[in-house]
């Protein structure tokens, strides 16, 4: 983990924090100081890491925006860690055979980072029924250490891949199932039903070192690319509950790929299941804490355009099981003019991970929010 580029996201935390310095401050500019909290409070509201987790009342809106920056370093098969060195001497090359291809992957990925915009909107024509769109824009950066010669053990060279532009867009709609209060407990449910549409390219090419000492321009390998091409079902459940200055919660949500993309292939399909609580305070200052188990399988069939002794290259080398932890709070404005804005932060780290690998292994993941909503408070 780069610890320098960890504090700066964690300084980012803390710039959010300064929101609330001065009690005086908070009032005056209404974020409020209430003696008792009530369910429209800033334990009302998931970490903003959750997508699709609350819904509105008949003709409210809302309008977001999200930055999540994702850190990876290191490989891994498996559970096991395994070093540069190991993977370009004994990981096999698929494309062994072909012109200029080596039997092993000698071109070995150390390190990548990814940024993304997200922009949003949500529109309740009815109480039951909430109407949602997300727009991405999204920038990646990867290393890689080239080890050079007929064996893979000699001489090294280290070079960078990047791609940016927009990836793929989401609309969809949440439908009500129930929402009641029991013994002044409040708890609410509903189903999540999204499309994703293929707006981010395919077709991101770079420089890249070749084993043999060249220099070719390539496409890049999966990993890089912005978007995954197909038309997506994103089916899920949310369950959100909460009692005075406890919220919790809980989330199912999967991608489904219902056909192969042009290139020829498609993502695996994945599931995701988290459950999170959070305690309120004041009405306007909530931390929250969370588990995440993913599950993703590999890439179905094979862009031929995308050929390279490079792990990123196999589409076997993709998905896996994972198993993280994250931590955050919410900011809510309460009156005057901060009413129906909120700030957020959520940082992520990883407890286990099961990768078809070799792959990159996430370190950590920070995401930061602004939310305006007509209905933040109730």
């Amino acid at each position: 983990m780069n610890n320098k580029s960890f504090c700066s996201q964690l300084l980012l935390a803390g710039t959010l924090c300064s929101f609330s310095i001065s009690s005086v401050q908070a009032h005056t500019y209404g974020i409020g100081n209430a003696d008792t909290y009530s369910a429209g409070g800033a334990s009302s509201h998931a970490p903003i890491g959750v997508m699709g987790e609350h819904m509105h009342k008949k003709g409210e809106y809302m309008f977001s925006y999200r930055f999540s920056h994702m850190q990876m370093q290191g490989n891994r098969v498996g559970n096991n860690e395994v070093s540069p060195a190991q993977i370009a001497t004994t990981n096999p090359n698929p494309f062994f055979g072909l012109p200029g291809q080596p039997p092993t992957t000698r071109v070995v990925p150390t390190k990548m980072s990814m940024q993304m915009h997200m922009f949003g909107g949500m529109y309740a024509p009815t109480d039951w029924l909430t109407l949602m769109a997300m727009a991405s824009y999204v920038e990646k950066s990867m290393d890689h250490t080239t080890f050079m010669g007929a064996t893979g053990i000699g001489a090294t060279r280290n070079f960078n891949t990047k791609s940016s532009g927009f990836g793929d867009t989401k609309i969809g709609a949440m439908f009500k199932l129930f929402e009641t209060n029991v013994y002044n407990t409040n708890h609410h449910a509903h189903i999540n039903f999204n499309i994703s549409i293929p707006t981010g390219s395919l077709s991101e090419r770079s420089v890249v070192s070749a084993p043999n000492g060249m220099m070719p321009n390539l496409r890049l390998p999966y990993p890089m690319q912005l978007g995954s091409g197909t038309f997506d079902a994103l089916p899920g459940i949310t369950y959100t509950g909460n009692y005075r200055k406890l919220g919790w919660g809980g989330q199912y949500m999967a991608e489904i790929r219902m056909e192969r993309n042009n290139a020829g292939y498609a993502h695996g399909d994945k599931h995701m299941l988290t459950a999170w609580s959070s305690y309120e305070w004041a009405r306007w200052f909530s931390t929250s804490a969370r588990v995440i188990y993913t599950t993703q399988e590999s890439i179905r069939g094979i862009d031929p355009n995308i050929v390279a002794p490079v792990q990123t290259a196999d589409p076997g080398n993709q998905g896996g099981r994972q198993l993280a932890v994250a931590v955050g709070f919410n900011l809510l404005g309460t009156n005057g003019i901060l009413k129906g804005h909120r700030l957020a932060t959520e940082v992520i780290l990883p407890l286990y991970r099961r990768l078809h690998g070799p792959q990159l292994e996430t370190d950590w993941r920070v995401v930061a929010g602004w939310q305006y909503a007509s209905s933040f408070l109730q």
